[in-house]
């Protein structure tokens, strides 16, 4: 079984965290892993790309190929929309509905939205609203995490939930505690 995932987003949104995350759970899960380094600028406000592979198998190469990613995962709908064309005929886009605008000539949002609702499976959903209903703004990435938990399918979200204790043990029970609040609730907002 594998797994191909292309993580993106812009810089400061946490797309790092989500890679730790998932990278920790298959170490400790004993799969192989590759990630690419991350693409473009991880400043704040620059875009952010990373390839993430996951295997029962051993992985040579550490870049999706065109058509190969199984799963989109990110943080800004514009940015899930750049890389359709790593994405599976049947792969999967989980994505935040809320735009990150960045650069002057950002599309109009009704185009992004209707071009995410025209693929086969999708998901997006308001992350950065929903972080603020359950009082964890700064938690819209690991709810994210928690959206796109059933569509990883070769870690389990239980193995999820173990990495974020793992991940945030240092910060205090008080972060180990939030984040998984804002898994569950992003787990639990998708069908």
């Amino acid at each position: 079984m594998k797994k191909d995932i292309i993580l993106s987003g812009v810089g400061g949104q946490g797309i790092l965290t989500i890679a730790t995350i998932i990278g920790d759970a298959a170490a400790v899960a004993g799969l192989y892993l590759k990630q690419a380094e991350v693409h473009g600028m991880s400043q704040r406000g620059g875009d952010v790309q990373s390839n993430l592979r996951l295997s029962t198998e051993t992985i040579y190469s550490d870049l999706i190929k065109e058509g190969g990613a199984d799963l989109i995962i990110s943080m800004e709908p514009m940015e899930a929309l750049r890389y359709l064309p790593y994405l599976h005929k049947d792969g999967t886009v989980i994505t935040s509905s809320h735009p990150f605008r960045n650069i002057p000539d950002y599309p109009e949002l009704e185009k992004i939205d209707e071009e995410l609702a025209s693929l086969p499976h999708s998901v997006s959903l308001p992350i950065e609203d929903m972080a603020a209903e359950i009082n964890l703004p700064k938690s819209a990435n690991v709810i994210l995490l928690g959206m796109a938990a059933k569509y990883i399918e070769i870690l389990s979200p239980e193995q999820l939930r173990e990495s974020i204790k793992r991940i945030f043990a240092p910060k205090g029970e008080q972060m180990v505690e939030s984040n998984l609040k804002a898994f569950d609730y992003g787990f639990n907002s998708v069908k």
